[in-house]
């Protein structure tokens, strides 16, 4: 018997330790033992109930994570209202929106810039032949794009561009290729560097630039060199029919809601896989990103930026500073409202605009997730003000750094 129990005991313990290796979500935490305030961190319930009510949004999960621990993890509302009302849950998937350009296009991107394969200063119509330059009033044009121009949004690309319309010339569904070339040719806005536009089209570039350096489509390389790594073992483009019961729905088109199907038009296009949309992730998936971004790279051992890369992309760009953007990562543009009003000028973020939200503070070692499906289900609902809100809440019950 004692020999049986020493065995059930010793595997026990290799159990554990499998798990300790391989698991998948940051450990949790009081709030008081990392230096919150529980009292002043739960008065964000009341804030996101009574946006509920007023439906401003069915549901939402919230996850604040700080030192590395988990604070708060919690569901609300429904996930969806049609066809019939569901409650949410905190696993489930949500469609990230453009939450995708900086977790897997703009990683991407500087994981190549790390391995030699490409530089931001590439002309972008060294990977893009067909990139157009900027032509003035007079005929006159401009300089050539670069990369970093398609980071920070100021290539001169327009914001978007018609995904019907392009259905027609490209057909639907249509390569990532053939968009690119349609978006390169498209009238610049104004000369690279000159003026910030929030462009998608300039991450669809991106992500056609990485398929066509490494062979492998943005979904592959993202899922092989940065979502496998760190065991964000919830995160991937096109879910599964085994994911589609844990997928929040969105918007209803054509009489039915999209579940599992991304909400951009453009990626929708491209049957899915883009890099300006098309992420699906969980909020302890993205907890963990967070985390290994402010890990300077390196999370639970494992490396997928160097330090210096997430200074860069998480720091306004120098050359652009007008745009108060890093690289792929919103410090001070007029997106950046998700941050609050009182986390510090280091501080960072992204939105999507299906109603998810990252929002990730290096001094205080913070991390606010907070995801919606606001879309749901006629694209009505109130999203912003509440994303400050909520940070500014959780940005108020920390007292100690």
């Amino acid at each position: 018997m004692k020999k049986r129990t020493v065995l059930f005991v010793g595997l026990v313990s290799v159990l554990i330790g499998a798990w300790g290796c391989g698991r998948k979500t940051l450990p949790s935490s009081a709030a008081d033992a990392v230096g919150m305030s529980a009292e002043r961190l739960n008065l964000v319930n009341e804030v996101i109930e009574e946006a509920i009510a007023r439906k401003e949004l069915p549901g939402a999960v919230l996850l604040v994570a700080r030192k590395g621990k988990v604070v708060l993890r919690r569901a609300y509302g429904e996930s969806r209202w049609v066809p019939e009302h569901k409650p949410m849950a905190a696993d489930m998937l949500f469609d990230l929106a453009s939450v995708t350009k900086p977790v897997a296009t703009a990683t991407s991107i500087l994981l190549l810039a790390e391995r030699g394969k490409i530089s931001l200063w590439d002309r972008v119509k060294m990977h893009v032949p067909e990139f157009a330059a900027y032509i003035d009033d007079w005929g006159q044009k401009g300089e050539d794009g670069r990369i970093w121009n398609l980071l920070t949004h100021t290539s001169g690309l327009p914001p978007y561009t018609d995904a019907a319309e392009a259905g027609k010339k490209l057909g639907s569904p249509c390569a990532t290729e053939d968009l690119v070339k349609y978006i390169a040719v498209l009238k610049k806005t104004n000369p690279p560097g000159a003026e910030f536009h929030y462009s998608c089209l300039g991450y669809i570039t991106m992500a056609h630039i990485v398929k066509k350096i490494t062979g492998l489509s943005i979904d592959a390389f993202a899922e092989q060199n940065i979502f496998k790594p760190l065991k964000m073992k919830h995160t991937l483009y096109k879910p599964a029919p085994k994911y589609l019961n844990l997928c929040v729905p969105t918007q209803v088109v054509d009489g039915k809601p999209l579940i599992g199907v991304v909400h951009d038009p453009l990626a929708r296009l491209q049957g899915g896989v883009s890099g300006n949309a098309g992420l699906f992730s969980t909020a302890d998936d993205l907890a963990l990103f967070a985390q290994m971004i402010l890990g300077k790279g390196e999370w639970d051992g494992v490396r997928i930026l160097a330090p210096l890369t997430v200074e860069r992309m998480t720091s306004i760009y120098p050359r652009e500073e007008f745009a108060g953007r890093g690289l792929g990562w919103d410090l001070s543009s007029v997106y950046a409202g998700n941050g609050g009003d009182l986390f510090g000028p280091r501080s960072f973020g992204h939105s999507g605009y299906t109603g998810t939200s990252i929002w990730i503070d290096p001094e205080t070692e913070t991390v606010v997730v907070f995801l919606t499906n606001s879309v749901h289900p006629e694209d009505k609902g109130e999203i912003i003000p509440l994303r400050s809100r909520v940070a500014n809440v959780v940005a108020a019950s920390i007292m100690k750094k």
